[in-house]
């Protein structure tokens, strides 16, 4: 059975530190702890008093003067590291924790998990060529030498890489390995820490270059495990379960997100608020806990970018730089049909398609497995299809060798709406407005991935306003930009309402338009 021996770095709230060791040894686990050597000595005597007698805690050999950013921090975590591995020979696994990180799983699970999956978990992804860094240096990082804190010593830190930027002072990258990225938070097995170690002893040369790159938590053990490890050993995540806001803050975790926590695919979180005593109390009793069944519904991430992005999504005027030339045609006309229910305007679709000679085409923009031709590799991803937006409908056009071209949008891609109608082109919008129960708003937050199947029934009561009044904000929104030929069709009016709204929308005739939007069962479920 797996035996973890938890790495903690830590710096501050001796307490807690005490009752983490305490929590996580009591059921056979061990810990070895880094108290970083700026804190205070007499917390760190503390720390030691109440745990030197537990045979299943250690204490890194040297204590290391940790800095954000700095190589001191993988050093501490080195030194943690080899310690462990000398006083614990029975751990099967290493576990990087925080002074902030709590289990959110039990002891048993935990030790299940690890048995069910041989394989290292930690996130290491190409540096280079992944987008796990999303603003700021890059190269940089790797590139020039990092001797001073960035925080600290600001004005030295930058102005040393301004010397080397402009002496041409860059330096190579050792040939033989492959810098990745990745979260400092990692799960790995003994024989890959024993690799790791005895790499380090043999290649001096790669931890030199480590020394002076720039956070280097997230790259050093990330590129030496993917270097010495075969990649179908490793799954690319952390076992910790960590948000970030869009400012690059991590989320804090307070006393009501006990039950987010638990159905989260997860072992520990990341980063429990000080002030959450019954969280944390609720936690604390839960590793030692035997036969407890967690029902993952794993909405963590998804909820909270949806919650928060509630009452503050931007909006973008100008043109992207690449488009400023590109247009659709100005004698072409772009139809667009709107609608939450997707189902709904796939059906719409199918009837225009059938009764008519126009291509329609699905959610491109939202559904990355629309059918679409080959147009030289921009419709191969969400991402590219947005980012090429207009050269991609401009190409459909061609395909399909038409001047009138049918596609659907959910109403969430107000930015997208307002880009098309900008173009030169002629624009045509039907916003298709359904009815909605409560059960098909669950249903939408379960494909949207706000819930999952284990969801709580009191959890999706909660929810659900939110989403109803998000469906009407999307449609407000709509409704004020002011968009001209704006057409209308609501799942509560007349059929015959309904098809005079269609045969204004395609411009053809009453008796095409009402084969097409007469039967009822176009708003079925």
């Amino acid at each position: 059975m797996a035996k973890i021996a938890y790495i903690l770095l830590c710096h501050k709230d001796p307490e807690a530190v005490i009752q983490q060791a305490l929590r996580l040894t009591a059921v056979g686990d061990y810990m070895s702890i880094h108290f970083d050597g700026r804190s205070n000595a007499a917390d760190y005597a503390r720390i030691r008093d109440a745990l030197d007698d537990n045979p299943n805690v250690t204490f890194a050999h040297t204590r290391i003067k940790c800095g954000w950013g700095e190589w001191s921090l993988v050093q501490a975590t080195l030194s943690a590291l080899e310690t462990a591995v000398e006083d614990f020979p029975r751990a099967t696994h290493f576990y990087m924790l925080s002074g902030d990180c709590m289990a959110i799983k039990t002891a048993e699970h935990a030790h299940r998990f690890l048995d069910t999956h041989d394989r290292d978990f930690i996130e290491s992804f190409d540096y280079f060529e992944s987008d796990w860094i999303k603003t700021g240096w890059k190269e940089e990082r790797l590139i020039y030498r990092h001797f001073v804190n960035e925080r600290k010593h600001r004005w030295l830190f930058y102005g040393m890489y301004e010397v080397q930027k402009r002496l041409g002072l860059r330096r190579s990258i050792p040939s033989d390995i492959q810098v990745q990225i990745g979260s400092q938070w990692w799960c790995l097995r003994r024989r890959t820490v024993e690799t790791v170690l005895d790499f380090i002893r043999r290649r001096p040369d790669v931890t030199r270059f480590f020394r002076t790159t720039w956070i280097p938590d997230e790259t050093f053990f990330q590129t030496l495990v993917r270097h010495l490890i075969p990649g179908s050993e490793i799954e690319a995540r952390t076992l910790t379960f960590l948000m970030f806001s869009d400012y690059g803050m991590p989320v804090t975790f307070y006393n009501d997100h006990y039950d987010l926590l638990l159905a989260q695919d997860f072992l520990f979180a990341r980063k429990i608020s000080p002030e959450a005593t019954l969280l944390k109390q609720r936690l604390g009793q839960l590793y030692a806990a035997e036969g407890v069944r967690f029902e993952i519904s794993n909405e963590g991430r998804g909820l909270y970018g949806f919650l928060t992005g509630r009452g503050r999504i931007g909006r973008r005027f100008a043109m992207r730089f690449w488009e400023t030339e590109s247009t659709l045609g100005r004698e072409r006309e772009l139809l667009i049909v709107v609608c939450k229910k997707w189902h709904v305007a796939k059906r719409l679709l199918d009837r225009i398609r059938q009764h008519s000679n126009l291509p329609a085409i699905e959610y491109l923009f939202n559904e990355e497995k629309t059918p679409l031709p080959n147009l030289g590799g921009v419709e191969t991803s969400i991402w590219k299809r947005h980012r090429h937006r207009r050269a991609l409908v401009r190409m459909l056009f061609d395909f399909y060798e038409t001047d009138r071209l049918i596609i659907c949008m959910d109403p969430s891609n107000l930015e997208l709406l307002q880009d098309f109608y900008s173009d030169r082109s002629k624009t045509r919008m039907l916003e298709v407005q359904c009815l909605f129960s409560d059960d098909d708003l669950i249903g939408h937050a379960k494909r949207s991935g706000l819930a999952g199947e284990a969801t709580s029934q009191q959890a999706l009561m909660r929810l659900l306003p939110t989403i109803r009044n998000d469906m009407v904000y999307e449609s407000d929104r709509i409704r004020d930009a002011g968009f001209p030929d704006h057409f209308r069709m609501r799942e509560a009016d007349p059929d015959e309402d309904n098809a005079e709204t269609v045969a204004r929308f395609l411009n053809i005739g009453l008796d095409q338009a009402r084969s097409i939007a007469a039967p009822r069962h176009l708003f079925g479920d």
